[in-house]
């Protein structure tokens, strides 16, 4: 089954435009549903899930019948489980989002429904027909895919339509490109992006091709072909020598903040979680808000002080999505080092999203991969502002109810908030403390002379006062407080202590 929609000139991203030219490029988007991944054919694999857990088991209750025409046989164990996923239209919504991030307006929508890729060109040449009449009707600049193509399929998209092709890796990786600010932020896009070009390199048109054969077509195609491919691996060594640099003078900074030990507690999630918005709530701070995908590329630190009295550094990272290009994350190693390093990891999720799970699943997959998905975390449910009022009550009781307080049968610690109005702000900051393994709150019985007047004050800073009694001299003082503060007034602890 196929479909094809023409755009509301209206989907635009308020006048964003091309850097090239001044003017906002118009793009026809192609969605690929490869397998059973539409939202029709949830119900066949939600009941064919539940079938297979029912199996050995008398109490499950009869599942519904499926429609007829609702049905297709599952193609495998494989496609089943990637179904789990974003279907096909959430996914071509998401792309969407996407592209306006990139500065562009759609110009059409293209959904191709087919059962594999097709390897000359992903799609069928019928399909690739019929989006080049439609690029042409409406004087397309580009075509964006949202799959990644092979050097092959690209060079038959390109020679068959009539303006560029891009895929979901490219479109990207010019997000990036256009919001890296700092020298760090740059240097780690242009890797990617040459980490992306150079497997895809290949000579342009016939005459930079040995595979035509006859007079002029030997040789020189070729030999042009290898130097551009050793200026770009030049060029990567550089750039790798280069952010080995930036990791250099990070473990530097590192190390100066370990030898005052103040735990950090990362930032992460789905891109346009709320990442930056929570950031600045908690921090005070002023970083970019935006509800263009990854408006944050660079790492932000901000100190922070917890209900106990403990100062935490809080970072603001790049957002996750879908199918993350691997040469990000190779590439924005030195920058997601912070997720690596930190004690505490806070997942930021959307609320008020439809497919919430799914982010969740690809986020968590991102962790796995930075080998932190077993650090400890807390879940925050953002942007409940947005819900209806009796979905967000519901979930302000789901977050107070589970384990230990913590609202999450897995026992992750989750807190629901809107960091547009701050609501929720003061649980977080309460579970943040309960999350930190690193020197422990503890409590005290203090003595303290009332001369020591330096004393008291970092009692005052430092540390949470339960009681104040007045002995003579004597100050005596009920504290909870970080361990390696107490610490140092053991020579004040009273009797017993």
């Amino acid at each position: 089954m196929e479909r094809s929609r023409l755009a509301s000139a209206t989907y635009s991203n308020g006048g964003a435009a091309d850097r090239g030219n001044g003017r906002v490029e118009r793009a026809v988007l192609v969605g690929v549903d490869l397998g059973v991944r539409s939202r029709e054919n949830r119900a066949t694999i939600m009941a064919a899930r539940a079938q297979s857990v029912c199996l050995n088991s008398d109490e499950c209750a009869p599942q519904p019948a499926i429609p007829r025409q609702s049905t297709r046989p599952l193609r495998s164990t494989a496609t089943a489980r990637d179904a789990q996923g974003l279907d096909a239209e959430e996914s071509l919504a998401e792309f969407r989002e996407l592209l306006l991030s990139a500065g562009g307006q759609v110009a059409a929508e293209v959904l191709q429904r087919r059962p594999r890729p097709d390897p000359a060109t992903l799609i069928g040449s019928g399909k690739v027909e019929e989006i080049a009449a439609i690029a042409a009707s409406t004087n397309a600049d580009l075509v964006l895919f949202d799959h990644d193509l092979t050097a092959t399929q690209l060079r038959n998209l390109e020679a068959a339509l009539p303006c560029r092709v891009l895929d979901r890796t490219q479109l990207i990786l010019d997000i990036f490109a256009r919001h890296a600010r700092t020298r760090e932020g740059q240097l780690q896009v242009e890797l990617a992006q040459l980490e992306y070009m150079l497997p895809r390199l290949t000579g342009r048109g016939k005459s930079m091709s040995q595979l035509g054969g006859g007079i002029g077509t030997r040789g020189p195609g070729e030999t042009q072909l290898e130097t551009d491919r050793r200026r770009i691996q030049r060029r990567i060594d550089q750039l790798k020598r280069d952010l080995e640099g930036v990791r250099r003078v990070r473990r530097q900074q590192r190390q100066r903040r370990e030898a005052v030990p103040v735990p950090t507690v990362a930032l992460v999630g789905y891109t346009n979680a709320g990442k930056s918005t929570l950031f600045n709530t908690v921090t005070g701070a002023q970083v970019l808000e935006s509800a263009r995908m990854f408006a944050t590329l660079d790492p932000k630190l901000r100190a922070i002080e917890l209900p106990s009295r403990r100062r935490v550094l809080l970072s603001d990272t790049v957002g996750f999505i879908r199918n993350l290009p691997h040469t990000l994350v190779t590439s924005f190693r030195a920058t997601l080092e912070e997720v690596e390093q930190a004690e505490v990891l806070i997942h930021v999720r959307d609320a008020s999203s439809s497919y919430g799970e799914e982010q969740k699943a690809q986020v968590e997959k991102v962790l796995g991969e930075l080998e932190s998905l077993s650090k400890p975390r807390i879940e925050v449910l953002n942007k409940i502002d947005l819900l209806p009022e009796a979905e967000r009550a519901a979930l302000l009781v789901r977050t107070k109810s589970g384990p230990k307080g913590t609202g999450d049968p897995d026992g992750i610690a989750a807190v629901a908030v809107s960091a547009l109005t701050g609501e929720g702000m003061e649980a977080l900051l309460a579970a943040i403390d309960a999350a930190l393994q690193s020197d422990p709150v503890i409590e005290a019985e203090l003595r303290v002379p009332q001369h020591e007047g330096a004393v008291l004050a970092a009692i005052e800073a430092g540390m949470v006062v339960h009681t104040r009694e007045y002995e003579g001299n004597i100050v005596r003082l009920s504290v909870s407080g970080p361990a390696s503060l107490v610490g140092r007034m053991r020579r004040f602890r009273a009797r017993g202590e």
